[in-house]
């Protein structure tokens, strides 16, 4: 055990043998991937991420936006944002709704985790950390009529600590928490800013080690739709094949999953609904969103849509298919470093929406899960971020395709990084309708 995990761990009340190795040699994040899956990346020419690196990357990201914009220190819930600062997990599905882990980063860099409590030692990999602390649930499930005096606990630590490293009025940003939490800081004298702001505007650019861990995270995810595609035959139900992905992504060292979108044949026009009891039938369009948290926590979220059957697709399904291929082969171009997202929105190129059906979004970035920014139809353009394309941005292209008359529907989509030269595809599941 190193001096640092020791160091990290410190402050536990449980100082055994057994939970310093759960700390460190049997810590899931600390074993990697495992032997086999790294192999197999080596293997296809990928490098494996220096993920002491990425850590430190990230958290100097962080550091530098709160720096950027005038803030003391950052308060983060949104456990995405906690696995940004600080690469630690714990239940992160179950904690997206049950506020029991937050951390705290400084503008000098100083990274606090708080964690469920009897967990402090998950965060024993990761030498960034300067102190793990038991967290002070402040949700209603575990407190109950008790929440205001637990949320009055939580506040006062944080209160305590600010005062030990910045001093009176300290100015922070928070990304989420309970109304009686922003309520007793207030109190306390903090001004308090917009954490989520801070934590996109951080993640936006994709380190060396980021885009390694995102390229292996891919490769295991394609992987695993070549599975789906060899076993997918007439007879099966939608669900039974989207379990498919679920299982491939976990054995694969993935995470979750963040839809249930699979359809198939009418089911397919409009677009988003999740996977069902329905027996997809020979001939049919099969259509899906893999919206996966892969490896290394990095999302892989790509579109295909797919023909069931040794079968020619017919005049109308080749139609939309090839209109949301131009969809694609257009647009893709456009992530060039410089533009603004103004023009994204303005000078992509989709199928005209008064006969044909097309998805929520032109681009939307991503890293961890879908990420800022979001680019709009012109329709939509009042929501439209200010910024720009920028080197190290990752974007999806996103194409639906259905006619307003009826039939199926073709959903595609890619990822790509944006560099000096422009996007580079990152996804190379082939585009075909068939095998």
């Amino acid at each position: 055990m190193s001096t640092e995990v020791s160091r990290v761990v410190a402050s536990l009340v449980d100082r055994s043998r057994e939970n310093l190795d759960a700390a460190g040699v049997w810590h899931h994040l600390a074993q990697g991937p495992g032997p086999a899956l790294e192999a197999e990346w080596l293997a296809a020419g990928l490098e494996l991420p220096d993920l002491d690196a990425m850590r430190r990357y990230r958290l100097d990201r962080t550091v530098a936006e709160l720096n950027e914009q005038g803030y003391d220190g950052l308060i983060v819930t949104d456990p995405m944002n906690i696995r940004y600062v600080s690469d630690t997990t714990n239940m992160q599905i179950w904690v997206m709704h049950n506020a029991t882990r937050y951390a705290w980063v400084g503008a000098d860099g100083y990274l606090v985790v708080w964690d469920y409590v009897g967990c402090e030692f998950l965060s024993g990999h990761n030498r960034l950390i300067d102190e793990v602390r038991p967290a002070v649930g402040t949700n209603f499930f575990t407190a109950g009529s008790r929440r205001p005096v637990r949320e009055q606990r939580w506040a006062d630590e944080l209160l305590a600590l600010m005062g030990q490293r910045i001093g009176p009025a300290p100015r922070i940003a928070i990304d989420q928490t309970s109304l009686g939490a922003y309520r007793a800081l207030e109190a306390g004298g903090v001004m308090i800013g917009d954490g989520q702001r801070v934590m996109e505007l951080a993640r936006r650019i994709k380190g060396r080690d980021e885009l390694r861990a995102m390229r292996c995270s891919i490769h295991a995810c394609e992987a695993t739709m070549g599975e789906m595609l060899a076993a997918m035959e007439p007879g099966m139900t939608e669900r039974e094949l989207w379990a498919m992905l679920h299982a491939g992504n976990i054995r694969r060292a993935g995470e979750w999953i963040e839809t249930q979108i699979l359809s198939s044949g009418p089911r397919t026009n409009p677009w988003m609904q999740e996977a069902s009891a329905r027996v997809i039938q020979p001939g049919e369009l099969v259509a899906y969103d893999t919206d996966l948290v892969g490896p290394y926590g990095l999302m892989t979220d790509i579109s295909r849509t797919w023909i069931a059957g040794d079968v020619e697709p017919t005049p109308a399904q080749r139609h939309v298919y090839d209109l949301a291929i131009e969809q694609m082969e257009r647009n893709a171009p456009l992530l060039t470093p410089g533009r603004s997202f103004h023009d994204l929105c303005h000078q992509a190129w989709a199928p005209p929406i008064d006969e044909y059906r097309h998805y929520s979004c032109l681009f939307h970035g991503v890293g961890q899960c879908d990420e800022y920014p979001c680019i709009h139809f012109p329709s939509g353009a009042d929501a439209l971020s200010d910024g720009v394309v920028e080197v190290g941005m990752c974007f999806t292209t996103e194409s639906f395709v259905g006619s307003r008359r009826g039939g199926e529907g073709v959903k595609l989509e890619n990822q790509y990084v944006v560099t000096e030269s422009g996007p580079e595809l990152l996804t190379h599941f082939p585009l075909d309708l068939r095998r």
